[in-house]
C-alpha cells in the first residue's frame, strides 16, 4: 500500500511538473505588456528562449501600440533605433523557415508598417519566401500580403501580376468586403476592362452585406475607381448612401479624404457635401493639433463663407509653425485653390516649406511650385531654388509621367534660357508618352519658345527637333491606337493649338476608324469629347444617337446630359433625333430628385437650347424648394461652377417665359442682370465699329442706328434699326445711350438697362443685326451652333426681324471693298 501511495504521488509530481514545463512564461510576460519598454524588457531578458511565436507576437504588439495612437504621437524611428528591435529583426531573420503562412504576412506587414526600408535583407527574404508560398495562401493572407507589395512600390511587379490573376480565379469565393476592397485597391493599376466590371459587381454584391456603420469599405471602393480613374455611378451612389447615414460619425481626416477621392473623380453630390461642409464647421472648435486642422483645413475652406474662411486662415496662422512638410504643403495647396490673399499666411507656409524642401518627392516640389505661383506668390530666391532642384528631380527620372509633370511646371518660371538637359531628357522619354503627356509637353515648349529671346532672331534647333518629334509620335499613337475607351481616356484632357492644328483631323480620323467600338459604356465620354472640341461630325454623332436610343434602359440617368450636349450645342439632328430626346427624357425624369441641383439645371438650359422644355423638369427646378436647394449647392462650388450655373438659371428662366408662357413661371432675374451688364467690360471690336460706321452709311445717318441696344430680357443686340412699312429707315429721336472710347470701351448710361423702348409706326419693324463671330459656329464648318439659333428664336419672339452676318461672310474675299460691304448690309437689311 505504501509502495502504491508512493508510486502515485510520484507520478502526479512529473505531471505538476510537466505541466509547468508546457506554460509558456515568455508569451504570458509579453500578453501583460503595457508599452513598448515592457516589451523590450521581456525581449531583453529571455534572448536565448524566444521561438518564432515570441518573435511574431512582440513585433505586432509594437505596431499595435503605435497604431493606437493619433499619428503625431506615433514613436516609431525611437523603436527602430533601440538595441532589442534589432534582436526582433535578426531573430525573425534566421526563423522565417518556421513560420507558418499566417505568421509570415502578419510579421511583414508589422514590419513594413514600423516604416523597415524595402531594401532591408529582412524585408526582401519574407517577401521571397511569400511568393515561393503565394499560390496557397487564403484571400485574407493574399490580401494583406498584396498590401505589403503596395507599401513597397511594387504595384506593377510580376507578383502582382500573379496576384491579380489569383484573385480573377477566386473572386466568386470571396465573401468578405474587408479582404476584397484591400485586394481591389492594390491591383487597381494591373486590372483588365473584365476584371475591373467583375471586381465592381462583386463589390456592389458584398456592399449589400456590409454593416452600414462601417464607412471603411465603401471608402476604399471609392478609392479602386479613383485610382482607375472609372465612374460607376451606381456603385458611387450607394458607397455615397453609406457616407451620408455616417456623417455625425466622421472626422476631418475621414471627410477630407471622401472630399478628394469625389474631386479627383469629377463626382459632385449635394446632400454629401453640404453634411460634410456643416460637420466640419462643427469640428472647428475641437480641430487645434496641426493633424486634425490640416485635413479639416483643406476640405472646408474651399466650400466655406468668407467669415469661416478668415477664421481658418486666423488659425491657420497660429499653427503654420507646428506643421510638418506634408501639412504645409496641402495648406499652400488649399490658399491656392480658394485664391487666398492672406500674405502672413503665405509667407508662414512658405517658410515652413523652405526649411522642408530636403524631405520632398519630385511630385510634391512640383506641387509646391505651382501652388505658389499660382498664388502670384512675390520670392524669386525661393522660386530659383525649387527650380533647381526640379531640373535636377528632371535630370535623373525616368517615368514619362513624372518628366512632364516636371516639365509642365517649369514651363511656369521665368527663365532667359532653357538648360540643354532639360530639352535632352524630354527627347528621351517623349516617345513613351500617351496623347495627354505629349498635350502637355507641346505647352511646355510653346512657352518656352515665346520666352527664349534668341528664338526671335533664328529658330532654334532644339525646339523644333523636340516639336517634330511630338507630331510624329502623336499621328503614330493616333494610328496605332486599337481601344476606343483607351483613346478616350487619352483624350479627355487634350486641348489647346497644338492639338487642334497637328492632331485633330488625325483624331477624328480615327474615331471614325473606331466607330464599331462605340457602345452605351462610352457614348457619353465620346460626346462630352465632342462637345468640348466644338467639332461637328455626323457619323459619329449618328452613330451615338442610335446606340443611345437603343440601350437607354443601361446609360445611367445622369449621363443623358452629356450624351445630349453635342447635340445642342453643335446644332445637330441625327435621323433619329426625336426617339434619341424622348428617350433621354423618359430615361431621367423619374429621377429628377436623385440628380444634383447644378446638373438638373445644365441639363435643362442643354435641352432648352435645343427647343425642348419637357414640363416636369421645368416645374421641378422652378419651384421654390428647388431653388432654395440650389442657393445652398452654390456656396459649396468652385467659384468658375457657381457662375456658370447662375448665368445657365438666368438664360433658362428667360427661355422659358419667352417659349412656355403657359408655365407661368415669373422672369425673376431682372437684378441679376443689370449687375451682370455693369460688371461687363463691354468691348467694342473693330469689325464691329466697322460694320457700325457702314450701317450710318446704308442707313442715312448715324441717327437710324443704335448700337449694343439692350431689350427686354437683357439680350444686347450689335445694332438696331427701324424700317418704316416701305423699308425707309427711321430716326432714333433719343441719343445713343452709350459711348464708345477710342480704345473701344462702352461707356454705359445706366438708364438704358431699364428696357424701355419706343412704340414703333403701325407696320414698321425693328431689326436687329447681329456679327457672330467664330465662337457662333462649329470649328470645323460654318455650321451655326445651337445657342446662336435660340438667340435668333428669342429676338423673333421680341418683335425683331434678325439680320445675322457671319464673320466668315464678312471677312470674305468677296467682300474686300467698301461698296462690296455697304451692297451686302443693303441685301440683309432691305431684302
Amino acid at each position: 500500500m505504501m509502495f502504491r501511495l508512493r508510486s502515485v504521488n510520484s507520478c502526479l509530481r512529473r505531471l505538476l511538473h510537466g505541466g509547468a514545463v508546457t506554460r509558456d512564461q515568455v508569451l504570458e510576460q509579453l500578453q501583460v505588456c503595457s508599452a513598448e519598454n515592457h516589451v523590450f524588457d521581456v525581449v531583453g531578458k529571455n534572448k536565448a528562449k524566444l521561438t518564432v511565436d515570441h518573435v511574431n507576437y512582440a513585433v505586432r504588439l509594437l505596431w499595435q501600440f503605435q497604431k493606437e495612437r493619433p499619428e503625431m504621437l506615433r514613436t516609431v524611428d525611437l523603436i527602430k533605433s533601440h538595441q532589442q528591435f534589432l534582436t526582433l529583426r535578426v531573430l525573425a531573420e534566421n526563423k522565417i523557415d518556421l513560420m507558418d503562412d499566417f505568421m509570415l504576412i502578419d510579421i511583414l506587414y508589422a514590419f513594413l508598417r514600423l516604416n523597415m526600408e524595402p531594401h532591408d535583407s529582412l524585408i526582401q527574404q519574407l517577401v521571397s519566401e511569400a511568393w515561393l508560398r503565394i499560390d496557397r495562401f487564403p484571400m485574407a493572407s493574399l490580401s494583406k500580403f498584396a498590401v505589403c507589395l503596395n507599401d513597397q512600390h511594387l504595384q506593377h511587379s510580376p507578383l502582382m501580376g500573379r496576384i491579380t490573376s489569383i484573385v480573377n480565379e477566386r473572386l466568386p469565393t470571396i465573401d468578405d468586403a474587408r479582404i476584397l476592397t484591400a485586394l481591389m485597391i492594390s491591383v487597381s493599376s494591373l486590372v483588365s476592362p473584365q476584371l475591373r466590371d467583375a471586381l465592381i459587381s462583386r463589390a456592389d454584391h458584398l456592399l449589400h452585406t456590409t454593416d452600414p456603420s462601417n464607412y471603411n469599405i465603401p471608402r476604399r471602393m471609392v478609392q479602386f475607381l479613383r485610382n482607375i480613374k472609372y465612374i460607376h455611378r451606381p456603385l458611387l451612389e450607394r458607397c455615397n448612401e453609406i457616407f451620408l447615414r455616417n456623417i455625425p460619425r466622421l472626422d476631418a481626416e475621414n471627410l477630407s479624404i471622401i472630399l478628394g477621392l469625389y474631386q479627383s473623380l469629377q463626382f459632385n453630390n449635394c446632400d454629401f457635401r453640404l453634411a460634410a461642409k456643416q460637420k466640419l464647421t462643427e469640428l472647428i472648435d475641437s480641430s487645434i493639433d496641426p493633424f486634425s486642422f490640416t485635413k479639416l483645413f483643406v476640405a472646408l475652406a474651399p466650400m466655406a463663407t468668407p467669415e469661416i474662411r478668415e477664421r481658418l486662415e486666423n488659425t491657420a496662422l497660429l499653427l503654420a509653425d507646428e506643421l510638418n512638410a506634408q501639412q504645409a504643403l496641402a495648406v499652400a495647396e488649399a490658399l491656392e485653390e480658394i485664391q487666398s490673399r492672406n500674405l502672413s499666411l503665405m509667407n508662414k507656409i512658405a517658410s515652413v516649406i523652405q526649411r522642408n524642401l530636403h524631405l520632398y518627392k519630385s511630385v510634391e516640389v512640383a506641387r509646391i511650385t505651382q501652388a505658389l505661383f499660382l498664388l502670384q506668390y512675390q520670392n524669386p530666391e525661393l522660386f530659383a531654388t525649387l527650380r533647381n532642384i526640379l531640373i535636377k528631380f528632371l535630370e535623373h527620372s525616368v517615368f514619362p509621367y513624372e518628366v512632364t509633370m516636371l516639365t509642365r511646371v517649369l514651363s511656369m518660371l521665368p527663365c532667359p534660357r532653357l538648360e540643354e538637359a532639360v530639352v535632352s531628357r524630354v527627347d528621351a522619354v517623349v516617345e513613351q508618352c500617351n496623347l495627354s503627356e505629349l498635350n502637355t509637353i507641346s505647352f511646355a515648349v510653346a512657352k518656352w519658345v515665346r520666352n527664349d529671346q534668341s528664338y526671335r532672331h533664328n529658330t532654334h534647333s532644339k525646339y523644333v527637333r523636340l516639336l517634330q518629334t511630338l507630331n510624329r509620335c502623336g499621328h503614330e499613337r493616333l494610328q496605332t491606337a486599337d481601344r476606343l475607351d483607351l483613346l478616350l481616356d487619352e483624350l479627355k484632357y487634350v486641348s489647346g493649338e497644338w492639338f487642334e492644328e497637328m492632331l485633330l483631323d488625325e483624331t477624328m480620323i480615327t474615331l471614325q476608324r473606331m466607330i464599331d467600338q462605340i457602345n452605351w459604356t462610352n457614348v457619353s465620354e465620346l460626346a462630352f469629347f465632342l462637345t468640348r472640341i466644338n467639332h461637328l461630325s455626323p457619323p459619329l454623332m449618328d452613330r451615338i444617337a442610335s446606340v443611345t436610343v437603343e440601350h437607354i434602359h443601361k446609360i445611367h440617368y445622369s449621363a443623358t446630359y452629356a450624351t445630349l450636349l453635342p447635340f445642342s450645342v453643335l446644332n445637330y439632328d441625327p435621323p433619329q433625333v426625336d426617339e434619341l430626346y424622348d428617350a433621354c427624357i423618359k430615361r431621367f425624369t423619374p429621377h429628377l430628385s436623385s440628380f444634383d441641383p447644378h446638373l438638373l439645371v445644365l441639363l435643362a438650359y442643354s435641352l432648352a437650347v435645343a427647343d425642348h422644355f419637357p414640363e416636369e423638369l421645368i416645374r421641378a427646378i422652378f419651384s421654390i424648394d428647388f431653388l432654395g436647394k440650389l442657393d445652398s449647392q452654390l456656396e459649396t462650388l468652385p467659384d468658375a461652377l457657381n457662375m456658370r450655373t447662375r448665368l445657365r438659371l438666368m438664360e433658362l428662366n428667360r427661355a422659358v417665359c419667352l417659349e412656355c408662357p403657359e408655365y407661368q413661371v415669373p422672369w425673376f432675374h431682372e437684378r441679376y442682370c443689370q449687375q451682370l451688364h455693369r460688371k461687363g467690360n463691354g468691348s467694342v471690336s473693330p469689325v464691329q465699329q466697322q460694320i457700325h460706321k457702314m450701317l450710318g452709311e446704308v442707313l442715312g445717318g448715324l441717327n437710324c442706328v443704335q448700337m449694343a441696344v439692350v431689350t427686354p430680357y437683357f439680350y444686347t443686340i450689335d445694332f438696331e434699326c427701324k424700317l418704316d412699312k416701305h423699308l425707309k429707315p427711321l430716326s432714333y429721336i433719343e441719343p445713343s445711350t452709350l459711348q464708345i472710347s477710342d480704345r473701344g470701351k462702352v461707356h454705359w448710361d445706366t438708364s438704358s438697362l431699364e428696357n424701355i423702348r419706343d412704340e414703333l409706326p403701325t407696320g414698321a419693324q425693328r431689326v436687329a443685326v447681329d456679327f457672330l463671330d467664330s465662337k457662333y459656329f462649329c470649328k470645323n464648318t460654318h455650321h451655326m451652333k445651337g445657342e446662336a439659333l435660340m438667340r435668333k428664336r428669342h429676338l423673333e419672339i421680341l418683335g425683331y426681324r434678325v439680320v445675322q452676318i457671319p464673320h466668315f461672310e464678312w471677312n470674305s474675299m468677296e467682300l474686300s471693298t467698301q461698296d462690296a460691304w455697304k451692297e451686302y448690309l443693303k441685301k440683309k437689311i432691305f431684302r
